[in-house]
């Protein structure tokens, strides 16, 4: 069985290497007797937000309910920090409690202080908000591909960090693939991952938009989605009109741009198909077999 499957690994654990990143080590003549994995508690004034924080929204309700729990058991959990200089601290893992206990009206929090570079921010920030909270499938799709990016690692290391097998890495960062206003349903929760996998097997765009509207309109299923793109790839299997290759796509976009307007084109599997120039009236058809000409 993969150990990788139904768990998150090791998680932030990994990326913390104990007293050697702790700031409150006894090695560190300036902190006096504390010792590393002590609780320091710090006011909030001291603390900033993470710049590297994967998580762009925090849900209303859940976030009123932690106030209302940190009001009366205060913070169980500590907020852990990086020390930036001195009297200020930044938010490695905890932002939520970090706003809650600000709602709440508390002046300081407890919480466990270490260093960190740049890059292990980013990673501690990541794992840390994947493993403990359910960020919305977008965000993640953005955190994997910004670890890949700026990290500059692969998607088999990616895996590895987040203790996610290679398929589900590779399927988040594909969301990044489809149209906007597709992405900004699924961070919305308007559909769900699987009505985006669905529609991430309709290769052209307008299509995957209409499907959309489809979904939205008439709450379909993702099992309804996926029957309904089935039958659009049979239906077109049967006409025998097969997708046009990345350079004949590109000759058809050159050669729209040159007429100055929408150009289509449909081919079978034997080569044969038509070509398709859209004209809007006597004139615009003129200037078009005009070019055509020359």
């Amino acid at each position: 069985m993969d150990s990788k499957k139904g768990g998150l690994g090791k998680g932030l654990s990994a990326l913390i290497e104990g007293a050697a990143t702790d700031i409150m080590s006894s090695s560190n003549p300036s902190t006096g007797s504390q010792i590393a994995g002590s609780i320091s508690e710090i006011p909030l004034a001291q603390i900033e937000t993470n710049p590297f924080q994967p998580r762009t929204g925090f849900e209303k309700e859940a976030l009123v309910n932690l106030t209302a729990s940190i009001k009366t058991h205060g913070i169980i959990q500590p907020i852990t920090l990086r020390k930036m200089s001195q009297n200020r601290y930044q938010i490695i893992s905890g932002e939520r409690r970090f706003r809650a206990a600000t709602i709440a009206g508390l002046t300081a929090v407890p919480c466990y202080i270490r260093v960190a570079n740049d890059q292990t921010m980013l990673e501690m920030a990541i794992v840390e908000n994947v493993q403990r909270e359910d960020l919305n499938a977008i965000e993640i799709s953005l955190s994997f591909q910004r670890l890949i990016d700026e990290c500059q690692i692969t998607q088999e290391q990616l895996s590895d960090k987040v203790g996610k097998q290679r398929s589900t890495v590779s399927n988040y960062l594909r969301l990044l693939k489809l149209p906007l206003e597709i992405q900004a349903a699924l961070r919305d929760n308007k559909i769900s991952m699987g009505h985006a996998r669905s529609l991430l097997s309709i290769s052209n765009e307008s299509e995957q938009l209409e499907t959309l509207r489809s979904i939205l309109a008439d709450n379909l299923s993702v099992r309804k989605v996926e029957e309904l793109v089935k039958n659009k790839t049979t239906s077109k299997k049967r006409s025998g009109s097969i997708e046009l290759s990345r350079s004949e796509k590109k000759e058809v976009q050159l050669l729209s741009s040159s007429l100055e307007t929408k150009v289509k084109v449909a081919m079978n599997n034997r080569g044969k198909g038509k070509i398709v120039i859209d004209f809007k009236n006597d004139s615009e058809f003129n200037r078009i077999m005009k070019l055509l000409n020359e």
